[in-house]
């Protein structure tokens, strides 16, 4: 899940951005409103993490911004903003779901994979493939019922896959699942994470489509 983070106490952003890396997520984080809008020219996030009290722009006048240019990126508000009529305001104005801070981790992740299960179409939080099974929220991977252990970014390029079953991803499409879009990296860096995902998972899992990228394969 590549999740960008629009918080501007630097100290809250932080230990959001540890907790969710720990789990498995790519975050990237930005601190004003300006910033955010040039994080989503650059890069294909799959949720938006909202704090409402930015520096340059109320959160709530971005998000409807956003709505209002057509964008259907999930959006959780995280604020302080307790009342309920901020509450039906942030709601109302675009939001998908509102978070009241102080707040607990593992709720904030579980909302987060509630959100983007939903836009994926998944009933569940576990994704069956064939032999594979792939438990977002956990990392808990199974082939032929067998578990597997996976590094941090192979978890990340697995979901990348698994959520777009049918699509052929471009190599930058995965590095912005797997790293986020500000990280300086080598050349084949995805080609290390998928040379470890076919030696764990089958060498068919990912295939390459010559010129054009990488899509998923069968499992095993």
């Amino acid at each position: 899940m590549h999740v960008l983070l629009v918080e501007d106490d630097a100290l809250v952003a932080s230990g959001i951005v540890a907790g969710l890396r720990l789990h498995g997520l790519t975050v990237d984080h930005v601190g004003t409103a300006s910033l955010a809008d040039t994080a989503l020219l650059s890069s294909h996030f799959d949720v938006c993490i909202l704090d409402l009290g930015l520096p340059d722009q109320d959160g709530l006048t971005l998000l409807r911004r956003w709505r209002e240019q057509g964008r259907k990126l999930p959006i959780l508000i995280l604020t302080a903003r307790d009342a309920l009529h901020h509450r039906v305001e942030g709601l109302l104005g675009g939001g998908d779901d509102y978070v009241i801070k102080p707040f607990d981790l593992d709720e904030l992740l579980a909302r987060l994979h509630v959100l983007t299960r939903r836009l994926a179409g998944h009933e569940t939080d576990c994704i069956e493939y064939g032999r594979l099974s792939f438990c977002a929220s956990t990392g808990h991977v199974t082939l032929d019922g067998k578990p597997v252990s996976l590094a941090r970014r192979e978890l990340s390029l697995l979901r990348a896959l698994l959520t777009k079953p049918h699509a052929i991803l471009s190599a930058e499409q995965l590095c912005d699942s797997v790293y986020g879009y500000d990280q300086d990296l080598e050349s084949n860096a995805i080609n290390v994470h998928i040379y470890h995902l076919r030696r764990k998972l089958g060498s068919q899992i990912v295939e390459t489509v010559r010129g054009l990228g990488y899509k998923l394969g069968p499992a095993g």
